[in-house]
């Protein structure tokens, strides 16, 4: 996952953060300016850490470890923990990014999954849009066949990407449609093919008797497929969107996280929850509206710009 994947993500990721940065950097640089280190500057930083929705469990554990490394090291200015903290954040994320992963022969299957409102229909559409910009020939399949709204936004993501779009009416059923897109992408020598789900949660085991099904078919048509099921989560929902989560992780095999709406929240804490928490890689972040602003998420990048002072 290089070239267009990679550029100015430093810059990306601090643009997007521009919410929580203006909270977070500026209440922490109060927190640590010219003082000694005491147990008044962890309870400081605590409120700091949970005003960004870091969460509760993923505080205790970042100030375990500031606290740890602070006696080894024998640190005595607060403004000493400042890289401290970067490194235990980098810590928590993973030292290095975590590529989406592509298969070496045939088509490779990404299975897109998350509750409705998320942004999977329009991550789907920005995806296509990569790919299509690394010479990758894509398919885009219908698979959330609930809600006629999201077939004719894909259908709509398709036309702004050049792509084309696998549906069928409101109502089939959706491993129908996934079975044909699976068909066409093979016929068609289709490099990459993205499937769209539905993701209401009023009947969750409706849904998760779906999502079961879907993987099913596309395993048995493509072996060793899907070969990434990305979960799409809203950054604003921040703890919230743990909590759902946690019903798609197990039904739907989720390989990785992509956060949406980062841009959106002052909540940016939120992806080191995720992290953490779900113990499920976050592989993609939207930091913004446009059709390319889609980003592979780098643990040192978003370390450094969401503790980054430059506004």
């Amino acid at each position: 996952m290089e070239g267009v994947w990679q550029v100015g993500l430093f810059d990306r990721f601090r643009q997007s953060l521009g919410k929580t940065r203006e909270l977070f950097t500026e209440r922490l640089a109060s927190v640590l300016k010219r003082r000694k280190i005491d147990e008044g500057v962890f309870e400081e930083l605590e409120e700091v850490l949970l005003s960004a929705d870091v969460g509760f469990a993923t505080c205790e554990d970042l100030l375990l470890r500031l606290r740890r490394e602070s006696k080894r090291r024998g640190l005595e200015s607060a403004d000493e923990l400042l890289p401290v903290l970067r490194g235990a954040i980098v810590e928590l994320l993973g030292d290095s990014a975590a590529p989406v992963a592509e298969s070496a022969d045939g088509p490779t299957v990404i299975l897109v999954v998350g509750v409705n409102g998320a942004g999977k229909t329009t991550l789907v559409g920005k995806l296509a849009h990569m790919y299509r910009a690394q010479g990758k020939r894509v398919l885009l399949a219908a698979g959330d066949t609930f809600r006629a709204a999201a077939v004719e936004q894909l259908v709509a993501w398709g036309e702004r990407a050049g792509v084309d779009v696998v549906r069928q009416k409101t109502g089939s059923d959706a491993a129908a449609v996934i079975f044909d897109a699976l068909q066409a992408a093979k016929s068609r020598g289709i490099d990459v093919l993205l499937c769209d789900t539905a993701g209401r949660l009023q009947n969750k085991q409706h849904l998760m008797d779906e999502l079961n099904k879907v993987y099913r078919v596309i395993n048995r048509e493509i072996p060793g497929a899907p070969h990434e099921v990305l979960l799409v989560l809203d950054a604003t929902t921040g703890q919230n969107g743990l909590q759902q989560a946690k019903v798609f992780r197990e039904a739907a095999r989720v390989t990785g996280v992509a956060l949406t709406k980062l841009d959106s929240t002052a909540k940016g804490g939120v992806v080191i929850a995720v992290a953490r928490e779900l113990g499920i890689p976050v592989k993609l972040v939207g930091v913004g509206e446009k059709i390319d602003d889609v980003a592979l998420f780098a643990p040192e990048d978003f370390a450094s710009a969401l503790l980054s002072a430059d506004k």
